[in-house]
């Protein structure tokens, strides 16, 4: 029998009482942390492994199905993609880098030795975005008729999905539809105003929040088309011979109307040395009242004068009698 130098080293051992070491398989030292990034920002995910040998590491996007890194080198051909590692440490330690984090890049990142038997492990990503209203599915401005229904549309997009609300720009409370109720914030991506009347209009903001900041709103407008109505504080005006006197009518009316003065003939007044004609603006916006100034009254200007307003959605008048 011829015995080899090897069986000597192994007679060697077992007159010690030691056996040659084997190699322990390799595993992992810490656990992938989960991390949540706003969209946009840079994140690192990182898998230690000790005991590595010739083995190596992959990093794999477990919902796309893809290889992203194994070892030193990049398989994916995408560019915000790379891979690093931290050969200092008795650990060895694999970054996974991406930079301008997008939302199809959240989902379970597996990091995966290539043991006979592979051993794997998962982090999660989760990428916030902060709420943008789509406004080719969102309503834009409106104009309606005086007792028409309106409804408002408004959705958003981000990460986790936004909730909207609505409230109305002069801090006014919403008419909503339900019970006849009126509120100051109503929550929802569809808004119903049953039977709109002129103090429904105005703008009405959609905001939509996730807690991603900043928040966002959209501006929409509500007008609210009807025909003109006049209201008279003072049918009968007493005034001396010599005095100056102001008539005065109340209009309301959407679109805006054009405003006259006439008398007893129905002759239209115009501006002169005797009468000034003006219309001042009121709110809400729709109100304003016409104003007839009469110099030096005398008794030919005694008589019956009358406010005319009009609007495409129609016309009114009014009577004021100076004595």
């Amino acid at each position: 029998m011829v015995v080899t130098r090897s069986d000597k080293r192994l007679v060697a051992f077992i007159r010690l009482g030691c056996w040659p070491s084997v190699l322990e398989d390799p595993e992992f030292t810490d656990v992938i942390e989960n991390i949540t990034v706003p969209a946009g920002r840079n994140v690192k995910l990182a898998c230690s492994v000790k005991n590595l040998g010739s083995y190596k590491v992959a990093w794999m996007h477990f919902e796309q199905s893809a290889i992203l890194t194994v070892h030193n080198h990049v398989i994916t051909r995408n560019p915000r993609i790379s891979v690093t590692h931290d050969k200092h440490d008795k650990h060895k330690t694999w970054f996974l880098h991406i930079t301008n984090v997008q939302e199809e890049d959240k989902g379970r990142y597996m990091c995966q030795i290539n043991t006979v038997t592979a051993k794997t492990q998962f982090g999660y990503l989760h990428v916030v975005v902060p709420p943008n209203i789509d406004d080719s599915v969102s309503s834009s401005d409106v104009i309606v008729r005086e007792g028409a229904n309106v409804t408002l549309r408004c959705k958003a997009t981000g990460s986790p999905p936004p909730a909207i609300k609505w409230k109305r720009d002069n801090s006014s409370k919403i008419a909503v539809s339900r019970n006849n109720s009126a509120v100051v914030e109503w929550e929802g991506d569809v808004l119903t105003l049953s039977k709109v009347s002129r103090h429904d209009m105005g703008a009405y903001l959609c905001i939509a929040i996730n807690g991603v900041p900043p928040s966002v709103s959209k501006r929409i407008k509500v007008s609210v088309d009807f025909p003109p109505m006049i209201s008279i504080p003072h049918q009968l005006v007493g005034i001396p011979v010599g005095y100056n006197v102001t008539l005065e009518c109340v209009v309301e009316a959407h679109p805006t109307s054009l405003n006259y003065w006439t008398r007893d003939n129905d002759q239209m007044i115009h501006d002169s040395v005797k009468y000034k004609t003006d219309t001042v603006s009121d709110s809400p916006s729709y109100r304003s009242v016409m104003r007839l100034h009469i110099a030096d009254v005398q008794h030919s200007d005694y008589g019956m004068y009358k406010c005319i307003a009009k609007n495409p959605r129609g016309e009114n008048e009014g009577n004021i009698r100076l004595y």
